[in-house]
This record gives C-alpha cells, sequence and structure tokens, in this order.
C-alpha cells in the first residue's frame, strides 16, 4: 500500500500508509509535510503506529515540533489510532490530547470513520 488522497466532505485527506517509514526526525516531517502540500492535502490522516515513540514523550519535544509544522504550512493533523495506553502513563500527553481534539487544527482519533465524522 501507499498514501492515497482521499476526500472527505470535500476535503482532500492524505491517507498515511500505516505501513510506511517512521516519523522520528524534524526531516521526516518536512517530508511529510512536503507530501501534503505536493498532493495539495488539506488534511493529513497519520496512523499513530508510524509516530516514534520520542512523539509520545512530550517532554522530548517532538510532538509539539510535528504540530507546529503543521500548524505553520496550515494543513490539519489527524494522529489515527488507539494511544489509550500512551496517555494512561502520561497525565501530559493525556491533556495535550485532550486539548488538542477541541481545537482544530490536531485531533486524536481512532479510525477514518471518526474523523469523517469530525471534518467539516
Amino acid at each position: 500500500m501507499s498514501d492515497d488522497i482521499v476526500i472527505l466532505r470535500n476535503l482532500r485527506v492524505l491517507s498515511c500508509d500505516g505501513n510506511g517509514a517512521q516519523i522520528s526526525t524534524e526531516a521526516d516531517i518536512n517530508g511529510l509535510v512536503g507530501a501534503a502540500i505536493g498532493e495539495r492535502a488539506d488534511l493529513v490522516a497519520l496512523p499513530a503506529a508510524r509516530l516514534d515513540l520520542n512523539f509520545f514523550d512530550l517532554r522530548t519535544g517532538f510532538a509539539g515540533l510535528l504540530v507546529q509544522k503543521f500548524v505553520n504550512y496550515q494543513t490539519r493533523l489527524a494522529v489515527i489510532g488507539n494511544i489509550a495506553d500512551a496517555c494512561a502513563r502520561s497525565r501530559a500527553l493525556k491533556d495535550f490530547v485532550y486539548e488538542s481534539n477541541k481545537g482544530s487544527s490536531c485531533w486524536f482519533l481512532n479510525d477514518l470513520e471518526d474523523l469523517s465524522r469530525r471534518v467539516k
């Protein structure tokens, strides 16, 4: 499989393959943002399994870097997958997810069906 563009409620969504390369460095983030821009995507649906473990440890700053890069390029991000275990281990991550889900730039959702219901 590969990354695909899908249309959800008139939005171009870059739906990333769960078996793609790990996102573990700033260069990886830049490549993902570049792919989104190249595909003219409004939103990127990124499987949580593609994120390096340092994303889930907010002390590393990697989660903030990734989200801020998407905000800077005016592309929304949806992290897709169950991250309940990671949230159970980190109150800070749980709060980050909660606050993100209240906004419109970055969401943490269980699956693409949740994303389809969420997009406007």
